[in-house]
């Protein structure tokens, strides 16, 4: 068994937080994987966070330079959770040193940068992964087994959305994802990354996309010491922030399959504290799910007796990963049992050389998607994606 050292930029924020756990708790649910995951250093942007991960991380070395972190010589796996614009460039330096790369989604913000990233990594043989973890719900591998085999015939139309209202509050605080720089893929590669990472395994890839985007709050206060959903209690001196990218986007797409998609999501849907759904309709039937009812699948087809009728079951109750952590059926997968399983197969690629779905093949395409629906000089437009 073999351990794969890795070293985290972007270790203390809410993502850091959750891979570092993630790759500690995997091997008690998942197995080693043929090895374990050892954190040798933890990078914090913010030196009043540096200590924390540490503390999380036994033995992990404490850095603030996100290119000490890459050098690392005792490092084999660089894990990315920093905000978007530096993904390709810390990405990039890793992979031409000879590191594995796990980095958050999207991989990058341009379709040249996805596909620079992509060629890198294929050509040193390095395992790389998009941190998708919404798509490794274990109730969508017997969703996908059920479209490979064709239980649902023709696919006709897919039917995804996420929404959120961490800004549906005008007053609520500016956050870096509001700017068209530190985010250049806006709501498509945020919210819509892991909508757009179902789609390929299911229903094929995208031909053309016409999407709508919409800013509803053209500015907003700069506070400190807020989380993203509270209202800030102003006092008319703060500096207020143009917002640049988008808050919501309806999409309408075809894919080569000559399927037709209806796909939403957005930050500003008040009341929606989260809210994602999916669902897959075929010339035999039909598939959708919620993801607060994460282990339930509802189910319709066509039979030889033409019986017809949705019904819904629990889909992870024969399925080995979510045994793993729920050995109880009808208990739902959590987002975090998502980061679990995903820590695994990354280790478990890197100690087998086998490559697991989603890597920065995978990524790219999905940048070139979110680049259509993100295209300010053809707003409302339909976009061929090639």
């Amino acid at each position: 068994m073999a351990d794969v050292r890795g070293a985290g930029p972007g270790a203390s924020g809410w993502m850091g937080k959750m891979h570092t756990m993630a790759c500690q708790t995997f091997p008690h649910v998942m197995g080693t994987a043929g090895g374990i995951a050892k954190a040798v250093a933890l990078v914090a942007d913010n030196p009043k966070a540096a200590a924390d991960p540490a503390i999380r991380a036994s033995g992990a070395r404490r850095l603030t330079s996100r290119r000490d972190a890459v050098q690392d010589p005792e490092g084999d796996l660089t894990d990315i959770c920093l905000p978007d614009s530096p993904h390709h460039k810390v990405a990039k330096a890793a992979l031409l040193a000879g590191r594995h790369v796990c980095c958050e989604k999207p991989v990058a913000g341009t379709v040249a940068q996805a596909r620079d990233l992509a060629g890198i990594a294929a050509a040193k043989g390095l395992v790389t992964r998009v941190g998708h973890a919404v798509p490794r719900n274990p109730v969508d591998d017997p969703a996908r087994d059920i479209i490979a085999n064709g239980g649902m015939d023709e696919i006709r139309l897919f039917m995804p959305c996420q929404h959120g209202d961490t800004d549906g509050d005008p007053l609520a605080r500016c956050l870096w994802r509001a700017g068209g720089k530190p985010a250049p893929s806006g709501i498509a590669g945020d919210a819509g990354t892991p909508v757009f990472g179902f789609i390929d395994l299911p229903v094929g890839r995208v031909s053309e996309t016409n999407a709508d985007t919409c800013i509803v709050t053209p500015r907003r206060p700069v506070m400190s010491g807020l989380s993203c959903e509270k209202q800030a209690a102003l006092s008319g001196t703060e500096t207020r922030l143009d917002v640049t990218n988008p808050g919501g986007a309806s999409i309408l797409c075809g894919f080569a399959n000559a399927a037709r998609g209806l796909i939403d999501f957005s930050r500003i849907a008040t009341g929606r504290r989260f809210l994602r759904t999916c669902g897959v309709c075929g010339t035999g039937g039909s598939l959708s799910r919620t993801d607060d009812k994460g282990n339930r699948l509802r189910l319709c087809t066509n039979d030889a007796n033409g019986r017809r009728g949705l019904r819904g079951s629990d889909a992870t109750r024969r399925n080995d990963i979510a045994r793993r952590f729920r050995p109880v059926p009808g208990f739902a997968p959590g987002r975090s049992d998502g980061r679990i399983i995903g820590a695994a197969e990354v280790i478990r690629s890197i100690t087998t050389g086998q490559p697991m779905w989603p890597g920065f093949g995978s990524g790219h395409p999905i940048c070139r998607i979110a680049d259509a629906c993100m295209d300010p000089s053809r707003p409302g437009r339909r976009v061929s994606i090639t």
